[in-house]
Formats: structure tokens, C-alpha cells, sequence
């Protein structure tokens, strides 16, 4: 199948983008890796698509006092090779060199990956995990910031309006220096997850983050478990686990949950092993 007819414009400003998101059947395509697979189902039918990869503000990585900002337009290959001369958390670049393949990556966008909100996506579970939050643009030239943490509504939801654009990503410097393990399961190598754990531990920050991802919705926080593990630095036994997720999940088969299980358990056994 191919797309509906539609005509590719390139932005030459930020503001021009944003302002023409306000027509309707307009959409943003950066890396094009998740809209050109949904243009050629005919997922989606946009009359108009808008290139934002040229835009330099989009593609910035720097540091401003304790925060780290990351361009929405920053490829998955960029956070892999690290070769910015900006120190990007280990957790990021881990991530995304295990992100489908080094072609995929080379296009691929961060921003465009969180606006997608795909749940087996790698990247709404890990900056929910760091505790990021979203610049988001609209097209009076206003921006909001969005926890990453609140920002996914669902499978491909999310609390974007119709002239808005995620700019940036930004978390606290302080989460390079953080403690993190991250596992996905997938069928074979370069697919989707089917199930994902993370832990990130900060105790200077005072900050615990449990999530479970590719849920088939928003990546779960469990908040209780992670003030459990930082109170007692004991990991949590595989039957705490089972029952925590049945108690969160309680739709999820027993296959679903044994995934879910396994990838969280082997991400907490690396920041506390057993």
C-alpha cells in the first residue's frame, strides 16, 4: 500500500513549523522511522508534512547550569556515540545503541520517538525513568515544560495539542551520576520489546524511579517499590514482583506479567545484586 497524496514542506524557522502544525491534516516527520511505516498503511493521512531535522535549535545537546538539554531533533545514533563533547548519562547511551539497528538509529529522533508514544518504545520508559521533562512549543511561540512522567496519555497518546511540538529534553546534570539498570526482552534482536524494566537510584538527589514499560499502554511508575528499595537497598523478591504487577496490571495474561517479571527483576539485580 502507498500513502494518500501530500505535500512536504520544509521549515526554515521553529515558529513556521509550530505555525503550520495550526492547519488541519498537517503533521511534524524528523527521522520519518515511525510516520513513513503509518503513511504507507495509510495509518495516517496527512494533506501536509512538515520537516523540522534542519532546524538547529532542534539539534542542540548543552548544558545550562545543573540541566542537560537534549534537542528533539537528536538522532538515536547521536546519544549512542556521544559526540558532542557533552557527558550524556550512561543510561541514554546504553539505550540507544540497543534501539532497532545502526540505520534506524541514524534517522530515528528522540522527540520524534516520545511524540509517537509507541509503549514498546525504548525511550518513554527511560526518560520516565530519569525524570525528564518535555519542552513543548506551540504556535504563538510559547513554551510549557510537561513531565515526561504525565506527558504519555496511552498507546499513542499523549499531551500534545494540534499546534504544539516537543523542542527539547531536559533532566538534572545530576543523573549521569546515577544509578540505573535497564532490560528489555525481545523476540530477536533490533524488534520492539515485549517487556521492559528500569531503575534509576540518585541518593544525593533523593531520587528512586521503578518503571515497567511496553505495557501496551504508558510506562508504569511504582513508586512504592522504589521507595522500598532506597529505604532498605535490598532488591525485591521475584513474588513481590509478580504480585506488585498483578495489583497494577491486573488485565495482564500470565506470559505478559512472567515478561514483565523477568525484565524488571534483571534491572534492579544490577543496581542491587542479589
Amino acid at each position: 500500500m502507498k500513502p494518500v497524496p501530500f505535500s512536504h514542506n520544509i521549515a526554515d524557522t521553529l515558529q513556521l513549523a509550530s505555525k503550520a502544525l495550526n492547519t488541519d491534516g498537517s503533521k511534524i516527520i524528523a527521522g520519518g522511522q515511525s510516520i513513513g511505516p503509518m503513511l504507507n498503511l495509510r495509518l495516517v493521512r496527512p494533506t501536509t508534512l512538515i520537516g523540522v531535522t534542519r532546524l538547529e535549535e532542534l539539534q542542540k545537546i548543552h548544558i545550562t547550569g545543573d540541566t542537560l538539554s537534549i534537542g528533539a531533533a537528536v538522532t538515536h545514533a547521536r546519544i549512542e556515540d556521544g559526540i558532542d563533547g557533552v557527558d550524556l548519562p550512561p543510561m541514554m547511551r546504553h539505550v540507544a545503541r540497543s534501539i532497532a539497528y545502526r540505520a534506524v538509529r541514524n534517522k530515528g529522533t528522540l522527540g520524534g520517538s516520545l511524540a509517537h508514544a509507541d509503549p514498546a518504545a525504548d525511550w518513554v520508559t527511560t526518560m520516565t525513568a530519569l525524570g525528564a521533562q518535555l519542552v513543548i512549543r506551540d504556535a504563538r511561540g510559547k513554551s510549557r515544560r510537561e513531565p515526561m512522567a504525565s506527558f504519555m496519555r496511552g498507546a499513542y497518546r499523549t499531551g500534545l495539542q494540534q499546534d504544539e511540538c516537543i523542542t527539547a529534553v531536559e533532566m538534572p546534570v545530576a543523573m549521569g551520576q546515577a544509578l540505573w539498570g535497564y532490560d528489555k526482552i525481545c523476540r530477536k534482536v533490533g524488534e520492539f520489546a515485549d517487556a521492559i524494566g528500569a531503575i534509576v537510584i540518585h541518593p544525593d538527589l533523593k531520587y528512586a524511579r521503578v518503571v515497567v514499560g511496553a505495557t501496551e499502554d504508558a510506562p508504569l511508575l511504582l513508586p512504592d517499590m522504589a521507595r522500598e528499595i532506597a529505604r532498605t537497598a535490598t532488591a525485591p523478591s521475584l513474588g513481590d514482583i509478580d504480585s506488585t504487577l498483578a495489583t497494577y496490571l491486573p488485565g495482564a495474561s500470565r506470559v505478559k506479567r512472567q515478561l514483565l517479571k523477568t525484565a524488571l527483576s534483571r534491572a534492579i539485580a544490577k543496581v542491587i545484586p542479589s
